[in-house]
């Protein structure tokens, strides 16, 4: 059995052209049931955007996961993390994570937000990261047979090495 330090990870930052292995991870990562997914023309009408930042995390030398970030001023919320099934559970979501807060830092962000929807086992990872709940919305998300579930606000407030 492998073990997540077997694995090497990579992070680094991407643009559009990353879109083809961005949504073959979103496709396989965020079940249909709950309708989380975003579809290539939103993902594309995105990217590349004022304060918007794409990371890709690459398990030895292959695509497994992507982050999405948006900054506005000393907030920046987190739109999107997803790692493909076969790669969980070798660090992937860490590392991302972990480089989203890194950029975070870099634009001099105070505090992250994220949603999330309700019982989502990432939910884990982010507490692990010191997230804390801040809200609630219910009914947020509409999954494919039409059945609403809930969503939960998180946010991290950053140790800046200004502040």
């Amino acid at each position: 059995m492998s073990t997540a330090a077997d694995h090497a990870v990579t992070v680094f930052g991407a643009d559009a052209t990353a879109l083809v292995p961005v949504m073959e991870i979103m496709r396989a990562a965020f079940d249909p049931v709950y309708g989380e997914a975003w579809n290539a023309a939103q993902c594309a009408a995105v990217i590349g955007g004022p304060g918007i930042w794409l990371l890709v995390a690459e398990l030895d030398g292959r695509p497994a996961g992507f982050a999405l970030t948006r900054a506005v001023l000393d907030e920046a919320e987190l739109l999107l993390i997803a790692v493909h099934p076969e790669a969980r559970r070798h660090g992937v979501g860490a590392t991302l994570l972990d480089a989203v807060l890194d950029g975070c830092r870099q634009r001099s962000v105070n505090r992250v937000f994220l949603e999330v929807r309700a019982h989502n086992p990432a939910i884990a990872l982010y507490t692990a990261f010191n997230f804390s709940k801040v809200g609630e919305r219910c009914n947020y998300y509409r999954g494919a047979d039409g059945k609403l579930y809930d969503a939960h606000s998180y946010s991290l407030t950053l140790k800046n090495s200004e502040n």
